[in-house]
């Protein structure tokens, strides 16, 4: 698979695609972007030049180009002369199948086309592809030009050679990739992210605590230290000099009495009225505009923060 990544085929602008085009315009990489949208465009304009002096303080090369990008309506114009493509088109197979066997077609068998799919299967994705070997997931989190972690999964089609190109590819522009190594729905980090929210939404349910509450015993508390450490090593420090195996002895039982007890909870339209109003009344009405903006630019200080 090819190693010399200088162009990249960003294939779907929306606020995921465009996210991903400014962070590889950041990392020095040129950019063919395309989207059926006739805003997309504007929405790739606005988010490079948002977000260019925020990827610059996080490691943004300083002969980096923000302006090293073009558009073309045609996806599979757009790949043209692609050494990776990133695929960002809508979450739904009947629009990224015959999207993948389109660009698959047009490309030379050595260029990974990796797709953002935040649960779809990489082997379903390449079904109509006749170089199957060279799909993979590439499973940004939201925003791309952020997050440091990308999600690769080959999958039972895509090659090892695929998958370590990927691999190799997101970590030398200053990514975090993880690689999944068994197919399932969501890949990794959503389905932890759903498990938690299930029994979040289970609390609620049963009158335990208020949205608000719930969400403050994650922000305030364990949410803390899992920005800095994953679950078991979080529980590893919890065992104290002995580590996990002195967590595993003496706290498993209890926790696994609590595993018994989580809930599954039937999320009708009275209880989404709950979950809507209780955020509403948590985040005291601002926007998800005003939110997203403070989010980002918290995100920004951890990430400085994690870095010294």
């Amino acid at each position: 698979m090819r190693q010399d990544i200088k162009h990249v085929a960003v294939i779907g602008a929306g606020t995921i695609g465009a996210s991903w085009a400014a962070y590889f315009l950041s990392r020095g990489l040129s950019v063919t972007a395309s989207d059926p949208s006739p805003g997309a465009p504007d929405l790739i304009r606005r988010m490079v030049e948002n977000a260019w002096p925020i990827l610059m303080r996080l490691g943004g090369k300083a002969d980096a180009n923000p302006n090293a990008w073009r558009f073309e309506a045609d996806p599979v114009a757009a790949v043209a002369g692609a050494d990776f493509v990133q695929e960002s088109a809508p979450e739904r197979l009947d629009v990224k199948q015959p999207l993948l066997a389109r660009l698959d077609a047009a490309l030379p068998a050595d260029v990974v086309i990796a797709s953002s799919t935040s649960g779809l299967l990489a082997s379903r994705l390449s079904e109509l592809c006749a170089h199957a070997e060279r799909v993979v997931i590439g499973h940004p989190f939201n925003p791309p030009h952020l997050i440091p972690l990308v999600e690769v999964v080959g999958g039972a089609k895509g090659s090892p050679e695929a998958v370590r190109a990927a691999m190799e590819f997101y970590r030398a522009i200053g990514k975090y990739p993880i690689e999944i190594k068994k197919e399932v729905p969501g890949h990794l980090a959503n389905r932890l992210q759903a498990a938690l929210w299930r029994e979040a939404v289970h609390l609620v349910a049963e009158g335990v605590a208020s949205v608000a509450d719930v969400d403050a015993a994650i922000s305030e508390g364990p949410g803390l230290r899992w920005a800095l450490m994953g679950p078991h090593t979080t529980f590893h420090l919890a065992g104290g000099e002995g580590g996990m195996a002195h967590f595993l002895h003496h706290l498993l039982p209890a926790v696994t009495s609590w595993w018994d007890d989580l809930g599954h909870p039937k999320v009708d339209e009275a209880l989404q009225r709950t979950l809507a109003e209780g955020v509403a009344e948590g985040t005291k009405g601002a926007s998800t505009r005003d939110l997203a903006a403070w989010r980002d630019a918290a995100l920004v200080r951890l990430l400085e923060a994690r870095g010294k």
